[in-house]
C-alpha cells in the first residue's frame, strides 16, 4: 500500500495532530510522515486550490483537505511528484553515505534499494521538470529533477559520506544540513591553502619513504596509505585554535605515531633517527619499542598565528586504552586551568578501524560524553581506517556496517572520507572543528584509506588479503594524486614541487647525519610544565621521606563540626539527620570513625589549597553507606555537599556510570594532569578492579619507568572476607604486590581512622607523586574498635607498621604479622583468651616495606620462638608469596586457608569455619595447627 492509499485508511484527526506536531517538532516524526508534510507544505506554498480539485486548500486544515483530495483521487500529478521528490531528498540525507566514492582502492559494498529515481516513483521523463522542493537542499529556487539529483550527489555521494539523520536534536540536524549545503559540501580553498596542505602531505609521505630506505626491515608502523592524517591534524588544530581552543590533547596508538611526532609535534628528525639506531637512553628505560609509545608536549604557532599547546599522550600497545586518559587529562585541564571553560581544551582520539569497532572501552568512554563528572566538551574522533584492521578483513572484524557506528550511541555525526582526496579530508576536518565548537559534542571522522604494508613492515599482508594488496601495489600515494591535481589546476608548477621535495629530502639527510653524533637518547617529560614543582622521587623515596601531616587541633575540631552540620533551612530524611548528628557527637566524645577520618583528610587538604576529586560507582554515599559526601533534601532532591563549603578549593565527587576500565583510565588521566588534586577512584567492590586490569598493568605500575610519568592516583578497593562469597571478598592484593618494584606504587591496608587520615594527607604532602592502592575496609567502617581520638589525627603521622600496644616483649613467644580486617578478628580472640604470649603486629603499608621499622619490631620481640604471617585469603593469594620473598631468611610460617581457585567460599558456614580455624591456629587452640613452615 503506498502512502496515498494509506491516507484513505487514516483518521483525519490523527493526521491533523501529526501535522501540528510536525510544525513544532518535525524531527520527532517517523521520516516518511515528515517527508509527506514537507512535500505538502511545498505544495501549499506553490500551487493553487485548482490543483487540488474538490479539496480547496484555503478554507480548512491543510492535512484534512489533503486526505480528502487523495481520497477523491483529486491531487494533481505535479503535487504527487513533489511529495516523491521530497522522499528522494530525504533518502539522500539518510542513505546517501552508502553510495559514495569513499573507498580509494576497491569498490564499495552494494546496498539496496539504491537511490535510483525509479525506486521513488519517478522516471526519466521527470528529469527536466522543475520542482519547488529543490529549495530544501539549499538551492536558491525551483530546479529540475536532474539538477536536484546532481546537487544531492555532490553533497552526499562524492568523496564524503555524511551520517547525521540518526541525530534527535533538531537544531543540530538543521545546522549540519545547512553546513553541508554550502558549496555542495566541497571545500573552497585558496591557492595558498592548497600549497600548505601539499606541504604537510609531502612531509608525511617523504618521512615514511625515508625511514623505509634508511632502516630497512625495522618496525615503524607506517602511516602509508593514510598520510592525509597529517594535513588533517594540522588543519584541525589550526581551525580549532581560531574557534577558541588553547590546548589540544591527542591520543593514538602506534600506527603513524612517529609521523605525528615529527610533523605535528615537531620532534626533531635526528632524535627519531637516533632512536632507530637502538641507542640506550640516558634514563633507565625498559620498553624495547619506546619510540612508538612516548608522549610529547609542545607549544606551537599555527599557520594563522595562534599559539596552541599540544600534548600527545603516552600510550601502551593496548590500542583504545589511551583514549580514557585523554578524556581525563582534558577534564583536569578544564577544571584546574581553564576554569570550567570546555571550549579551551580539545580532545582528539585517533582510532584504528578494528579497535574502535572491537574494543569495549570505546563504548565506556562514549557514554561519558554528557556525564557531569566526565564530560570534556566534545571529542574529535579520527579513524585511520586501513580496511584490514590488524590482519583481519573488515567482514570478520565487525557486524556493524561501519566501524564508526558507536557514534549513533551519542547522536554524533560521522563523516566518511576518501583518504586519497586530501581536500575532502580537510573539509571534513573543518566540519568536525565547527560542530564540536558549536555543540560541545563528539564528532567522528572515518578516514578511509589502506595500509601499504603488513601489520608491521616485516609482515606479509598477501597471506590474508592477496587481492586487496594487488590493488594497493599499483596505487599512487595521496601526495602524487594531489600533486597531479594541483599541476592541472595551475596552483603549483612541477619545478616548485621538485624543489619542495628536494629541500625536505636535504633536511632529512642533514638530520640523519646529525643523529650519528648522539651518544645516548633522551626522553622528554610529558606535560613537563604541569610538573615543575614535582621532581621524580629518587631511590627509596617513599620509605625515606619524612612528611609532616599534622594539623592544628582546634582548627581540626572546627572543621569537623563544620562539615558535620547540615543547613537548618533544608529538610533531609531522618536517617541523614541522625547520621550527621552522630558525627558531631563523635567530635564531642573524641572518638572518630572511619568516615570522619576520611572526610577530615579531605577537609584539611582543602584548607591547604589542594583540590579533591573522587569518582566511581556509588562514591557519593559510599558503597557501604559510610561516606555521605553528598546528601539530598527530602522533598526536592537538592544536593548539599558539605566539603564544598570549606573554602573555594575544588571538591568534586561523582557517581560514575557502571564502568571500571574506562573510568579508572579517565581518573588516571586526570591525576596525570593535576598533581595538586587528590584524585581518587573507588571500586564498588575491590574485585571489580579486574575489569580495569589493563590500566593497572600498562599505566599505574609501569608508566614511570617506561615514560617518566608521575601519577598520584589513589585506588580505593574494598577488601576483606565477610562471608559474602567469592565475588566480593578480595581486591586481589596478590596481583598488586606482584607488580611492585622500585617503589613504583604504594600498597596499604589500613586499620585505624587516624592512620587513614595521615595516609591520605601524606599522598599530597610528598614532594613527588606515586599511585596509592588501598585495600579499604567493609565491616570495619562501623567496628566499635575502629575509632581514633582527634589528637591522633592532629598530632600524629602515618605509621607504616603498628605494634601491639598491649604486648609485653618479655612474655611474647609468637610474633604474628597480619594486615587489615583480620587483625580485629585476632584481637577479639586474644582478649577472650587473655593471651600474653602472642603479639599482633599490623603491616599498614605493605609496599614498600619499611624495613627499619620492621627490624626494630623484630629486635623488640627477640625472645620470640615463632614468626607467623596470618591472612584470611587462601595461601596462594593475599600477601603471603610477597611476605615470603621478603622474609625468607627469618623462618616465617604462614597460617591461612588452603590454596583455592576462588578468593573465598560460597557458603557462609564454610567462611565461618575457615575464619575460626585461622584464629584458633594463631592461638594454637586446635589439635592440629595449620601453620606451614617455609621450605627451600
Amino acid at each position: 500500500m503506498d502512502k496515498f492509499s494509506f491516507l484513505n485508511a487514516v483518521h483525519a484527526q490523527l493526521i491533523d495532530d501529526m501535522y501540528e506536531q510536525y510544525k513544532k517538532y518535525p524531527d520527532a516524526l517517523e521520516p516518511s510522515w515528515k517527508s509527506f508534510f514537507q512535500g505538502f507544505d511545498f505544495a501549499l506554498e506553490n500551487y493553487s486550490d485548482d490543483d487540488f480539485g474538490s479539496a480547496p486548500v484555503s478554507n480548512s486544515a491543510p492535512v484534512q483537505y489533503a486526505q480528502q483530495a487523495v481520497t477523491n483521487n483529486a491531487v494533481s500529478e505535479d503535487i504527487a511528484k513533489e511529495f516523491k521528490v521530497v522522499n528522494l531528498i530525504e533518502a539522500y540525507r539518510s542513505r546517501g553515505h552508502l553510495f559514495t566514492k569513499t573507498n580509494p582502492v576497491r569498490e564499495r559494498r552494494h546496498y539496496f534499494p539504491t537511490l535510483d529515481i525509479e525506486n521513488f516513483g519517478l522516471s526519466k521523463e521527470d528529469l527536466n521538470k522543475k520542482f519547488n522542493s529543490a529549495t530544501q537542499t539549499g538551492m536558491p529556487g525551483p530546479a529540475t529533477l536532474q539538477e536536484i539529483i546532481t546537487h544531492l550527489q555532490n553533497i552526499y555521494c562524492d568523496s564524503i559520506g555524511v551520517e547525521y539523520m540518526h541525530i534527535q536534536n533538531v537544531e543540530e540536524k538543521k545546522w549540519i544540513m545547512e553546513w553541508v549545503n554550502v558549496n555542495e559540501n566541497h571545500p573552497n580553498l585558496s591557492a595558498q591553502e592548497k600549497t600548505e596542505i601539499l606541504f604537510k602531505l609531502n612531509q608525511a609521505v617523504a618521512f615514511e619513504n625515508y625511514l623505509h630506505t634508511k632502516f630497512v626491515g625495522q618496525k615503524r608502523f607506517s602511516l602509508e596509505g593514510g598520510e592525509s592524517l597529517i594535513p588533517a591534524l594540522d588543519q584541525l588544530i589550526t581551525r580549532s585554535s581560531q574557534l577558541g581552543v588553547d590546548e589540544v590533547v591527542l591520543g593514538m596508538a602506534h600506527r603513524g605515531r612517529l609521523n605525528v611526532l615529527t610533523n605535528i609535534f615537531q620532534k626533531s628528525y635526528k632524535q627519531i633517527f637516533s632512536e632507530f639506531e637502538g641507542k640506550e637512553f640516558e634514563e633507565d628505560v625498559f620498553s624495547g619499542d619506546v619510540k612508538y609509545h612516548l608522549g610529547s608536549s609542545k607549544k606551537i604557532t599555527t599557520a594563522n598565528g595562534e599559539e596552541v599547546r599540544i600534548n600527545l599522550t603516552p600510550n601502551p600497545s593496548h590500542l583504545e586504552t589511551v583514549a580514557a586518559l585523554v578524556e581525563g587529562i582534558c577534564r583536569a585541564k578544564v577544571d584546574n586551568v581553564y576554569k570550567d571553560d570546555y571550549s579551551k581544551v580539545l580532545p582528539i582520539v585517533i582510532h584504528g578501524d578494528g579497535a574502535i569497532a572491537g574494543q569495549g572501552i570505546v563504548y565506556e568512554i562514549a557514554q561519558m560524553m554528557n556525564l557531569e563528572g566526565y564530560r570534556t566538551g566534545g571529542t574529535v574522533h579520527i579513524v585511520v581506517n586501513n580496511q584490514v584492521s590488524f590482519t583481519t578483513n573488515y567482514l570478520d572484524a565487525r557486524s556493524s556496517v561501519y566501524c564508526t557506528d558507536i557514534a549513533k550511541v551519542t547522536d554524533s555525526p560521522v563523516m566518511h572520507i576518501n583518504a586519497d582526496d586530501v581536500e575532502a579530508v580537510v573539509h571534513a576536518i573543518r566540519f568536525a572543528a565547527d560542530f564540536r565548537a558549536k555543540f560541545g559534542k563528539d564528532v567522528y571522522i572515518d578516514l578511509l584509506g589502506y595500509r601499504k604494508y603488513g601489520h608491521n613492515e616485516g609482515d606479509e599482508p598477501r597471506f590474508t588479503q592477496p587481492n586487496l594488496y594487488k590493488l594497493i601495489s599499483k596505487h599512487q600515494n595521496p601526495r602524487e594524486i594531489y600533486k597531479e591535481l594541483l599541476i592541472k589546476e595551475n596552483v603549483v608548477s612541477d619545478e616548485v614541487l621538485k624543489k619542495m621535495e628536494q629541500d625536505f629530502k636535504a633536511l632529512l639527510d642533514e638530520n640523519f647525519d646529525a643523529s650519528k653524533e648522539i651518544e645516548r637518547n633522551t626522553m622528554d617529560v610529558f606535560m613537563q610544565d604541569d610538573w615543575t614543582e614535582y621532581p621524580i622521587g629518587g631511590k627509596n623515596c617513599v620509605t625515606a621521606s619524612k612528611v609532616d601531616t599534622t594539623y592544628d587541633l582546634e582548627k581540626l575540631k572546627e572543621l569537623a563540626i563544620k562539615i558535620s552540620t547540615l543547613p537548618a533551612d533544608k529538610k533531609f530524611i531522618n536517617k541523614i539527620t541522625r547520621l550527621f548528628e552522630n558525627r558531631i557527637k563523635m567530635v564531642e566524645t573524641n572518638s572518630l570513625d572511619w568516615a570522619m577520618g576520611e572526610l577530615l583528610a579531605y577537609a584539611t587538604l582543602l584548607t591547604e589549597k589542594y583540590n579533591v576529586r573522587i569518582s566511581g560507582e556509588d562514591v557519593e554515599r559510599g558503597t557501604f553507606s559510610h561516606r555521605h559526601a553528598v546528601v539530598k533534601t527530602e522533598d526536592t532532591e537538592e544536593e548539599y555537599i558539605p566539603l564544598r563549603h570549606v573554602n573555594e578549593q575544588r571538591f568534586d565527587v561523582y557517581n560514575s556510570h557502571l564502568s571500571e576500565y574506562g573510568v579508572l583510565g579517565f581518573d588516571y588521566g586526570y591525576a596525570m594532569a593535576a598533581p595538586r588534586t587528590l584524585t581518587i577512584w573507588e571500586a564498588q567492590f575491590g574485585d571489580f578492579t579486574n575489569g580495569a586490569q589493563i590500566i593497572v598493568d600498562q599505566y599505574l605500575v609501569a608508566a614511570e619507568e617506561k615514560w617518566k610519568i608521575q601519577n598520584g592516583l589513589v585506588m580505593m578497593l574494598p577488601h576483606g572476607s565477610e562471608g559474602q562469597g567469592a565475588e566480593h571478598s578480595s581486591a586481589r592484593l596478590e596481583r598488586f604486590l606482584t607488580l611492585c618494584a622500585n617503589e613504583n606504587i604504594i600498597v596499604a591496608n589500613i586499620t585505624s581512622p587516624a592512620n587513614y587520615f595521615h595516609l591520605l594527607r601524606r599522598q599530597m604532602k610528598f614532594g613527588f607523586r606515586k599511585p596509592l592502592v588501598i585495600m579499604t575496609p567493609k565491616s570495619l567502617l562501623r567496628h566499635p574498635k575502629v575509632v581514633s581520638p582527634l589528637e591522633d589525627l592532629a598530632n600524629g603521622s602515618f605509621q607504616p607498621i603498628l605494634d601491639d600496644p598491649t604486648a609485653d616483649p618479655a612474655k611474647v613467644e609468637r610474633l604474628v604479622l597480619c594486615t587489615g580486617k583480620l587483625y580485629y578478628d585476632l584481637l577479639a580472640k586474644k582478649e577472650e583468651l587473655n593471651d600474653d604470649k602472642v603479639a599482633l603486629v599490623r603491616l599498614e603499608q605493605i609496599y614498600p616495606l619499611n624495613m627499619d621499622n620492621i627490624n626494630a619490631i623484630f629486635d623488640k620481640y627477640k625472645n620470640r620462638k615463632e614468626l607467623i604471617w596470618a591472612q584470611e585469603e587462601p595461601e596462594n593469594m593475599g600477601a603471603w608469596s610477597y611476605i615470603l620473598r621478603n622474609f625468607r631468611d627469618t623462618g616465617i610460617q604462614v597460617i591461612s586457608p588452603v590454596p583455592s581457585g576462588t578468593p573465598a567460599p560460597g557458603s557462609h558456614k564454610m567462611f565461618e569455619k575457615n575464619q575460626t580455624k585461622i584464629i584458633n591456629d594463631v592461638f594454637q587452640t586446635n589439635d592440629e595447627p595449620a601453620k606451614r613452615p617455609v621450605t627451600a
